[in-house]
């Protein structure tokens, strides 16, 4: 029983770590692709 808690809770924390890497990843790549297009810093 504690294995298979343990496991989903490693699985949970897995799936959100890589989430939150690939959220800044798009943000910085919609960024750098804003200044390139418009030559202006993206909106806040």
């Amino acid at each position: 029983m504690e294995n298979d808690i343990v496991r989903r809770l490693l699985w949970s924390g897995l799936v959100a770590g890589i989430s939150a890497l690939a959220t800044v990843v798009a943000h910085r790549a919609a960024a750098a692709i804003w200044t390139r297009v418009f030559g202006e810093e993206p909106p806040e």
